[in-house]
């Protein structure tokens, strides 16, 4: 819940904007911040203050308790320039807050906390469930001092600095640490060193139970069997069960207690499944000889400890598979503004980036220390794709950066037919060129249009030659990409008198060199007075249907439209 506390009109309204930002509605307090501050406070786990940054100081200091339970105080300014994290910059959420704010307004986001200064990663920022001495080893990590973290699965990491040794659960510690963090799903003694316990969310509890069992049985059995097995109860990811559980009252109440989601499966999936304890009790009872056990299993998790009963329960778990991620991220056409939000976070949490050199240079600003870059030249795509893969399968949270975006003519495809098997992947859409290039000369796409690469080096040429007649015969607006280059000189000419066997010479083409960069250029013309000289590898050629047209836009631009044909607009 997050809670706004107003002081007049214009804050009210800045609040309806933040609303839009965040795309949730806000808990308004409207009766003055004396009162306001302090409800909200104890109402809220995050808040906005339209004040002035001493008087909310003053306020809610007689307020504060523990940086572990104390909600997230944002303060913006009456002009919205400023957006300041005050209470909880961390654990509280106020500084991913202040950021969310601040891009959605065109602020600035003033953060204050070491870790973000020195773009660091904070330990207790990454989601997982955490236990020790934080301050202390932030203080050794920010200090440039010897620290080690030790895991004991493969699970991908944030950037860290170079003082900081990764290593395995069986390989020798640096001498000289200061301080040690340990990422792990197991009961673990942190030793004497300051420490840091982090529980990533590995773990998975499959219950069954008969009806009616209470949640307090439930969860004595749970931690009971993790504490014999030792397993961290900070470890748990979910609970499994069979559907006909699905409305289980001491389950679902147990998820909520824990913070995990109940996830269930169909019993004649789980009745598939071959488990060590198979019992004829569920099979009666709910059409499945095993619902903790075949549960986990249905998860996609490694069984670790075999069923576990009571009278009226039972419990087995397992353990997903340590994973490496690779994030396949358009970046737009080039300008940063048209780097998606999306994309950003995910350069920014990656510990390898990988992609064509132009492109890493790019985005450096983005990379936080300790950031391992693995650039390569223009055509070795396959080895950028490889190298990719081989670092997300040895755990790392890894970025392959591309232009536009990723599924056009970029590194997706390539990226998902080497085989991406035992890691996660995710595709961050971008801006892609023949968009860029539209929104810069008007509308040209405004009807059906096409796509096509005049690059012949992954493609033989009269099939590109039968797919641009195909366009041309459809009275398709086309979007020529990769239209020339030093040694390809014919090819764009040959494209285009096929258009111009197929459209009348007044057509529109257009050429967009360098879109959204400082270099942009723009050449406007028709079929009949085209010059291919005017283009290279850096830019996009867009060739009208019959309907296409110049038009006069704004104060002495001509834009190209090609007409929607909506049926209320005068011919």
């Amino acid at each position: 819940m997050i809670g706004q506390v107003t002081s007049g009109p214009g804050s009210r309204a800045r609040a309806d904007q933040i609303d839009a930002i965040l795309g949730q509605e806000s808990r308004r307090y409207t009766d003055g911040a004396v009162a306001g501050l302090p409800q909200a406070w104890a109402e809220c786990d995050l808040i906005v203050s339209h004040l002035a940054l001493g008087a909310t100081t003053r306020i809610l200091a007689p307020l504060l308790a523990s940086k572990k339970t104390d909600p997230g105080v944002v303060v913006i300014d009456d002009a919205g320039r400023f957006v300041i994290p005050l209470v909880g910059g961390h654990g509280g959420g106020a500084n991913d807050l202040a950021s969310r704010i601040a891009a959605g307004l065109g602020a600035t986001a003033v953060l204050t906390t070491a870790t973000d200064v020195a773009g660091v990663p904070g330990l207790d920022t990454l989601g997982w469930r955490w236990t020790g001495d934080v301050a202390a080893v932030t203080r050794a990590i920010l200090d440039g001092e010897p620290v080690a973290v030790r895991r004991s699965q493969p699970w991908p990491l944030p950037p860290l600095p170079a003082t900081v040794s990764v290593v395995g659960p069986d390989d020798p510690e640096p001498t000289g640490l200061i301080a040690r963090v340990l990422v792990t799903d197991q009961l673990t003694d942190p030793g004497s060193l300051p420490s840091v316990v982090l529980n990533p969310p590995s773990l998975v509890a499959g219950l069954g139970c008969n009806r009616g069992t209470s949640t307090t049985g439930l969860r004595r059995l749970l931690e009971q069997t993790l504490e014999q097995a030792g397993l961290a109860l900070g470890s748990l990811a979910a609970i499994t069960t069979v559907d006909a559980k699905a409305d289980e009252a001491g389950l679902v109440q147990l998820a909520a207690d824990l913070g995990v989601p109940l996830v269930t499966y169909p019993a004649d999936q789980l009745a598939t499944l071959e488990v060590p304890n198979p019992s004829d009790a569920p099979r009666v009872a709910v059409g499945t000889p095993s619902v903790a056990e075949a549960s986990v299993l249905a998860h996609g998790a490694t069984l670790l400890v075999e069923k576990q009963r009571t009278a009226e329960a039972t419990c087995a778990i397992g353990r997903i598979p340590a994973r490496g991620k690779l994030t396949v991220i358009g970046l737009g056409p080039g300008s940063r503004d048209l780097t998606t939000p999306r994309a950003q976070q995910a350069i920014r949490q990656a510990s390898v980036v990988v992609g064509y050199r132009p492109y890493v240079a790019q985005v450096k600003d983005l990379l936080r220390p300790g950031v391992r870059i693995a650039s390569t030249p223009m055509g070795k795509e396959e080895e950028r794709t490889a190298t990719a893969i081989q670092f997300a399968r040895e755990g790392n949270n890894v970025a392959l950066v591309c232009s536009g975006d990723p599924a056009i003519y970029a590194m997706a495809s390539p990226t998902l037919e080497q085989g991406t098997e035992g890691i996660d992947i995710e595709i961050v859409p971008g801006v892609t060129a023949s968009l860029a290039a539209s929104a810069i000369l008007g509308a040209p796409l405004g009807h059906d249009h096409a796509t096509i690469s005049l690059s012949d080096l992954h493609t033989d040429w009269d099939t590109i030659l039968t797919r641009v007649r195909a366009a041309a015969q459809a009275d398709l607006v086309t979007v020529l990409y990769n239209p020339r280059s030093r040694t390809r000189l014919h090819h764009l000419p040959d494209a285009l008198a096929i258009f111009a066997a197929h459209r009348p010479p007044s057509t529109p083409v257009a050429v967009v060199e360098e879109a959204d960069r400082p270099d942009q250029r723009v050449t406007l013309a028709t079929l009949a007075d085209f010059d291919p000289d005017v283009v290279n590898m850096n830019s996009l050629v867009v060739v009208g249907s019959s309907t296409t047209r110049y038009l006069p836009a704004g104060t002495g631009r001509t834009a190209m439209v090609t007409p929607r044909d909506y049926h209320w607009m005068e011919r």
